[in-house]
């Protein structure tokens, strides 16, 4: 795995843990939004997620990051060991919020690799279809 990889894998990795952490965490209110305590919890796990992510990134297991359902596989859990560490969950299951939490991050960056990645090539081309089709004259 290159550098140019390793750093991609670590920015995505803070975000999209970040992203389902305020999600999960502010759910089903989403008044907490705007809270900067949740914030720096939903940061604590990005970055958490960020660190182990660059890590793994050392070992065999770091291959999987290139392929689109071993990294959204591998980010779910790794998004749930950190929000396990960051904060306690506020769910009656022990872990019940740090596992939601992974699970929503699994589907964003799965989600983040069927719509950005290869330079947004599906919502483009759907783009393209919609002008083709709805606007002709």
């Amino acid at each position: 795995m290159d550098w140019k990889l390793r750093a991609r894998v670590f920015i995505q990795r803070i975000t999209q843990p970040t992203c389902s952490c305020i999600l999960c965490m502010s759910a089903p209110t989403f008044a907490n939004i705007a809270s900067l305590p949740h914030w720096k919890i939903a940061l604590q796990t990005g970055v958490g997620t960020g660190m182990l992510a660059l890590l793994l990134s050392f070992t065999p297991i770091g291959k999987l990051f290139a392929h689109r359902y071993g990294n959204a596989t591998l980010m779910g859990v790794l998004t749930a060991l950190a929000d396990a560490w960051s904060h306690p969950g506020r769910f009656r299951v022990q872990y019940g919020e740090a596992l939601l939490t992974g699970v929503v991050s699994a589907l964003i960056v799965l989600a983040t690799s069927f719509l950005v990645e290869d330079r947004a090539r599906r919502p483009r081309e759907a783009w393209a279809w919609l002008r083709r089709t709805w606007f002709k004259r």
